[in-house]
């Protein structure tokens, strides 16, 4: 660290690429910090750099990475302790750009594999962001020499070694709960469990913080559909587990049948002890299903759901630049199979009604050979029955779905009552005058082989793969739209998943294999390797991602306007 400052003296004044001088390792008091990448510009993206600690430093024995939900539960524990500190600081350094930042990739609500804290049996790495102090573009090497030489190991220092061990093993204990409650809902048969006591509403609709005040109802389960999970070291965990099937929650307007499921859908990952949502969880290949006018469809089996278009246009390699509602819905569905979702999520709301429904009435006036749309009330049956695949889907206008459901859920003033009984009984009063269209079984899901020359991720002479926030992906020359894919919920995920694609364009993508696989092959790499090898900057600073699941890549690439399948 002695030489780093020298040097930092000495650069003092100097143009601001001599900062690439100090790139390299440096050895300090119980830490190294390594400076990987140096920015070119006061205004370019910061400094990359790492602080490393050996574990005899900080002192954590293997229950902290082994198995690795507990790794990961660490990691974020970490990583969570160093933002809150950096946040905390008041940093009086002042200059050009981007001077005198620092940040380190902040978990919001959720837990996830990220790559801000990495933990290996032999030590612990911040990966930190550091704008490097300048007038203009000239070095302020005396204003550098107190951001490397004493805040930031000042500040990392205290994250690594003076966080509250309490604290820690609460994390880990609540991970391992977790860990066991998915375990058991798959082992019993359940799709997602919501704990009594959960606090299901959020602040607002761009605040994932769970909402406060005397008018917030704790969630309560219906006594049918109360179970008790056994947890290992304390009490059992009463709360509603929905079982394998089709589900329905219905009720009045405003009453928390949309709060519910949104709440059901961010149970695919685990939540932070006070989020409300922790012991909400749900199985983790669950897909939130809408309609998404405009997207781009590229050779998908959508005949299940459509056939028999005007001028005979082929739905079991449909393809479209500008797809409508049903079509969109239809193929997002067929996309999470293929993939391999056991859990379609539908809110009426954001579904194409032609898709939904087709009531008597209408079935009366156009005739079934006159209309290419199987609506999904006729298929979401068949959906369980032939592949296993259990569908929740939020209802307010169509009874029709009564006699397709297992289990109907009311919501009346955010407390649920089941009434599937009492919704049959209506069914069996009413004359049944709608007639399945479904025919005998769901249909085919037909796996799907990209082309390599999919993927062209050069701009110019140069290559181009990036995020704008969490929505936006730039892939050369094409834009990557993901706002209606509604479970991604961090912009480290999309930047991840920006990596994937660019990873499978160089590694995977041969010609021959199937999506899916190639999807499997690439996490089970992720898996041996850790999230690391996807980034551009393996072996040093990928500090910068997080891992979304593979049906949020899989979505991605089904929607670069590129994709070419065989």
């Amino acid at each position: 660290m002695e030489r780093l400052r020298t040097n930092l003296l000495r650069i003092d004044k100097k143009g601001y690429k001599a900062y690439k001088d100090i790139q390299g390792t440096y050895e300090g008091s119980g830490f190294r910090l390594h400076i990987d990448y140096v920015q070119g510009d006061p205004f370019a993206a910061p400094s990359r750099l790492r602080l490393e600690f050996k574990r005899e430093t900080i002192k954590y024995d293997e229950s902290c990475f082994q198995p690795a939900h507990r790794r990961t539960a660490f990691e974020d524990f970490l990583a969570r302790e160093a933002a809150q500190r950096l946040f905390s600081f008041r940093n009086d350094i002042r200059g050009t750009g981007k001077s005198g930042l620092i940040n380190i990739d902040s978990p919001g609500q959720e837990i996830l594999p990220r790559t801000a804290v990495l933990v290996t049996p032999q030590k612990v790495e911040f990966r930190l962001f550091v704008g490097l102090p300048a007038a203009g573009r000239t070095v302020l090497g005396k204003e550098a020499e107190r951001l490397l030489c004493q805040y930031v190991p000042g500040l990392i220092k205290k994250a690594a070694l003076e966080f509250d061990r309490t604290k820690l093993a609460a994390q880990l204990s609540l991970s391992d709960k977790q860990e066991f409650i998915r375990n058991f809902l798959a082992e019993h048969g359940y799709i997602c469990f919501v704990a009594n006591g959960s606090i299901l509403p959020r602040e607002s609709g761009i605040s994932n913080r769970p909402l406060r005040g005397q008018q917030v109802v704790p969630f309560s389960s219906p006594p049918s559909l109360e179970i008790e999970i056994p947890l290992p070291q304390d009490k059992p965990l009463k709360g509603m587990a929905l079982p394998q099937g089709v589900s329905l929650i219905v009720g009045g307007g405003y009453h928390g049948k949309s709060t519910l499921l949104k709440a059901i859908e961010r149970g695919v990952y685990n939540h932070i002890a006070g989020d409300g949502r922790e012991y909400v969880i749900t199985d983790c290949t669950a897909y939130k299903i809408r309609a998404e006018d405009g997207r781009r469809i590229e050779r998908v089996n959508i005949s299940p759901f459509i056939n028999n278009l005007p001028f005979g246009k082929d739905t079991e390699r449909f393809t479209s630049d500008d797809a409508s509602g049903s079509t969109s819905q239809a193929a997002n569905i067929i996309e999470g199979l293929e993939i391999g979702s056991k859990l379609l999520l539908i809110d009426e709301d954001t579904s194409a009604t032609n898709f939904m429904i087709r009531d008597a009435r209408m079935q009366e006036l156009v005739s079934k050979n006159k209309e290419p749309i199987t609506p999904f009330v006729d298929k979401v049956r068949q959906l369980y029955t032939d592949y296993g695949v259990s569908t929740i889907i939020v209802i307010g206008g169509s009874g029709d779905y009564f006699d397709v459901a297992d289990h109907i859920i009311m919501m009346d003033e955010y407390r649920p009552r089941e009434v599937t009984e009492k919704a049959r009984e209506i069914s069996k009063s009413l004359t049944q005058l709608r007639q399945q269209e479904g025919g005998h079984s769901f249909g085919s899901i037909t796996p799907r082989i990209i082309r390599p020359q999919s993927f062209n991720a050069f701009r110019g002479r140069k290559e181009k793969v990036d995020c704008k926030g969490l929505h936006t992906i730039i892939y050369g020359v094409n834009t990557i739209n993901l706002s209606l894919v509604e479970q991604l919920v961090d912009s480290s995920q999309t930047r991840a998943i920006a990596e994937m694609i660019r990873y499978i364009a160089n590694n995977l993508a041969d010609g021959s294999t199937d999506l899916s696989v190639i999807v499997e092959r690439l996490y089970n790499e992720i898996s041996q390797k850790g999230l690391d090898v996807i980034s551009p900057y393996y072996g040093k600073h990928p500090g910068d991602l997080a891992l979304p699941r593979t049906i949020e890549l899989a979505a991605a690439l089904n929607r670069l306007r590129t994709l070419q399948v065989k």
